[in-house]
């Protein structure tokens, strides 16, 4: 690998979800299970039907145009890519090529990879109608005609990542853009993200600057989630070096390959098909339309904050590490949840540290949303005053977060049903604590010498109580009844 550099360049699509109906047609835009229940005569191609533009996806597309400082154009063309394949049943694609220009190109975007700040240079970002999927079996294949025309965006970089690491955090944090932006949910589960990756490497004293100097591009079609990409970065960087190695590099053709989880290879398709094979031209059934500046404005101002921002707040503002910060802005769900406990009145600390440790870690164990779980913003600020108030232990806390998820209660009632409640009553405890201590006097001269024995006190007042005992305030009455002795 030393003797190589890598050239990488992704293309990601992202269904827009954030839309009623999908991009050219009145099918409602929504996941559904059940195939072919969401479809409309415009999604199948039938004679006679017309498309219709969704002014909302035209706006949501826009936006990711700015967010990633994209030029917008001065008219919305959109344009049939031509080609035949069973998951498109008009025998062409609705899609915006780069001329005339698309609702963005030439922007760039700053991302984060293993505590660098990187950039990507943006080509362009299109608005286009997805395909139907299409499932294989080893006897036939079946359509799903749900998916047929919703609006799909699709993201073309430049060859600027060297590394997998550098191709997905760019992926993490467009997903990220997507769905704080309420662009997208952008879940790859729901096959609302793919992507293709387009992988070359070069002789590492070469300028890459130079086209004529960089490698032959192979293309990854349709890797369905940022574990696949990595792994499919990584097989493909080591199978060109190989060929490399051994001098068949040179007599390798552009092609298209496809990524097999089952092998964990990747497998040829075809040669690499050019634009000018799918004899793109204007759609004549949707006329180009101005876009107006004052419409552009408008959007750019409807932006949300963005994780990023979020991000600098919580260190900046919130006193959060660099590490917690990034775990709370990975997902707008857990961001939101915690923005809401600190609206709440919550400590933003002790908020990071339930987030990051025992919630997320519950939710990871079982691969589980926070929306997935009976716990609200409300019922953690309660639980975390408890716990400042002395009412109950930090250790009896995580019992009583877990009690809330089995037996769907609050706080308050878990503590109230199990009889939690600590005791922080000095009067109650001292009288306890010195009947102990008397009763093993033998340990007071075990402590002088040093041996610790202040633990077993500890212990002994916890079992007395079932742990109901305020901790720092046995302690204190500990030490103060051996040191009088």
């Amino acid at each position: 690998m030393d003797k190589y550099k890598v050239l990488i360049g992704l293309e990601m699509h992202c269904e827009i979800s954030e839309t009623n109906t999908k991009v050219f047609s009145s099918a409602e835009n929504s996941y559904k299970d059940e195939p072919n229940s969401n479809v409309r005569p415009v999604d199948l191609g039938f004679p006679g039907t017309l498309p219709v533009v969704n002014k909302e996806a035209v706006k949501k597309a826009l936006m990711a145009s700015i967010i990633l400082n994209c030029k917008q154009p001065e008219y919305i063309y959109f344009e049939r890519k031509n080609y035949y394949y069973p998951d498109l049943p008009k025998g062409f694609q609705i899609t915006q090529e780069t001329k005339p220009a698309p609702v963005g190109i030439y922007g760039e975007l700053e991302y984060e990879c293993n505590g660098e700040m990187k950039k990507a240079r943006i080509n362009n970002i299109h608005l286009e109608e997805d395909a139907a999927s299409t499932d294989h079996y080893s006897r036939y294949s079946t359509i799903d005609y749900n998916r047929a025309g919703v609006p799909l965006l699709e993201l073309v970089t430049y060859p600027d990542f060297r590394s997998a690491d550098e191709a997905v955090a760019f992926l993490e944090t467009m997903r990220r853009i997507y769905q704080y932006a309420g662009i997208s949910e952008a879940d790859s589960r729901k096959g609302q993200v793919r992507c293709d990756v387009n992988v070359s490497i070069m002789d590492k004293d070469l300028d890459e600057t130079k086209e004529e100097n960089w490698g032959t591009k192979v293309e990854i079609k349709n890797v369905n989630s940022f574990s696949g990409v990595r792994d499919a970065i990584n097989y493909e960087i080591e199978r060109q070096i190989e060929a490399k190695e051994n001098g068949t590099y040179d007599d390798m053709e552009q092609q298209t390959r496809r990524w097999d989880e089952a092998s964990m290879t990747t497998i040829y398709m075809r040669g690499k098909v050019d634009a000018i094979d799918y004899k793109y031209f204007v759609e004549p059934n949707i006329p180009k339309f101005k876009l107006a500046e004052s419409w552009v404005e408008e959007i750019r101002k409807s932006i949300p904050v963005l994780a990023n921002e979020r991000k600098h707040t919580y260190i900046e503002e919130y006193g959060l590490s660099n590490y917690d910060a990034t775990i709370l802005v990975k997902e707008k769900s857990i961001s939101d949840f915690y923005e809401e406990t600190i609206k709440l009145g919550a400590d933003p600390k002790t908020s990071s540290n339930w987030m990051t440790t025992v919630i997320l870690g519950h939710l990871n164990k079982y691969e589980l949303e926070i929306k997935d779980i009976y716990l609200t913003p409300e019922y953690l600020v309660e639980l975390i005053n408890l716990v400042e108030k002395g009412d109950i232990s930090s250790k009896q806390s995580k019992e009583v977060f877990y009690k809330i998820l089995e037996e769907k209660k609050s706080p308050s009632e878990i503590v109230k049903s199990l009889g939690m409640k600590q005791i922080g009553d000095e009067d109650t405890l001292r009288p306890m604590i010195v009947k102990i201590i008397e009763e093993h006097l033998d340990l007071i001269e075990e402590y002088r010498k040093g041996r610790n024995v202040f633990d077993f006190f500890v212990g002994q007042v916890m079992k007395q109580t079932r742990g109901q005992a305020n901790p720092s305030l046995t302690a204190k009455i500990i030490k103060e009844e051996i040191d009088k002795r």
